[in-house]
């Protein structure tokens, strides 16, 4: 009962929050040109991401050293917050399924703050998916994408795919793996979860502790080399991390 009133009261406060503040960026935005609009909504997201870490109950823990080169981000996939997580440490525009566009007032500030939007059933979705990908990077951001397309609770990743690689040895881009665990595996968003439930279940609890690492970046022309690399990165770090949580769990 106490983790079900805790849920519902962050949810209520995460809904007074974004909604007073997408209302009122929405109303000064009328007075902004285009591009001074878009300027200031990664900084309204960066705003709102921070806050949203401490109302939460986010304790996170970090390892290795953000990039300082701009390139693409791959990382797994464990749920809606991966991207939170991620871009409060690192200005980019992360790749997003079609779905949250619709949600609201969250996809609303998806919308303003740069995420690329991707339907992956769709052939020519996915195609300009890769071109967003590559405006993005050409003009010196990074972008976040999760090459497994889907999230899970397996213990390591499942397969990549193939194209935001090739994308990245075309403009000759930095490949970041980044990844990201979370010590519940309840929290994870799968199979027929719906967005209430999850998040009473997910941050009920008095803190959700979650790990990341931040690899150096991979330069080379080689596709099957950086897709390769990078999801052995991945799925080493993510079996440490389970078992440093299990080691924790025999000692309590």
């Amino acid at each position: 009962m106490l983790s079900y009133l805790l849920g519902l009261t962050r949810l209520i406060l995460f809904i007074l929050f974004i909604s007073f503040f997408s209302i009122l960026f929405y109303i000064v935005s009328l007075f902004w040109s285009k591009e001074t609009t878009s300027r200031n909504a990664l900084i309204f997201r960066d705003f709102i991401i921070s806050i949203l870490n401490s109302l939460l109950g986010i304790r996170l823990q970090i390892y290795g050293n953000p990039p300082v080169v701009q390139g693409l981000i791959v990382a797994n996939h464990r749920s809606y917050f991966d991207p939170i997580i991620m871009l409060n440490h690192r200005q980019t525009f992360p790749v997003g399924k079609k779905e949250v566009e619709s949600w609201p007032l969250i996809g609303y500030i998806c919308k303003i703050s740069g995420v690329i939007f991707v339907d992956r059933k769709d052939p020519e979705s996915r195609q300009n998916t890769c071109e967003s990908i590559k405006e993005a990077l050409n003009q010196g951001h990074s972008v976040i994408n999760f090459p497994e397309g889907t999230t899970h609770v397996l213990p390591t990743t499942i397969a990549f795919n193939y194209g935001s690689f090739a994308m990245a040895t075309k403009i000759k881009a930095a490949v970041i793996p980044i990844a990201i665990d979370y010590k519940e595996k309840t929290d994870a968003f799968v199979d027929n979860d719906t967005f209430i439930p999850h998040f009473l279940k997910c941050f009920g609890k008095r803190t959700t502790e979650i790990k990341m690492t931040y690899f150096p970046p991979l330069y080379s022309d080689d596709v099957e080399y950086l897709l390769k690399t990078s999801k052995e990165m991945i799925d080493k770090e993510l079996i440490r991390y389970r078992e440093d949580w299990d080691n924790l769990a025999k000692e309590d």
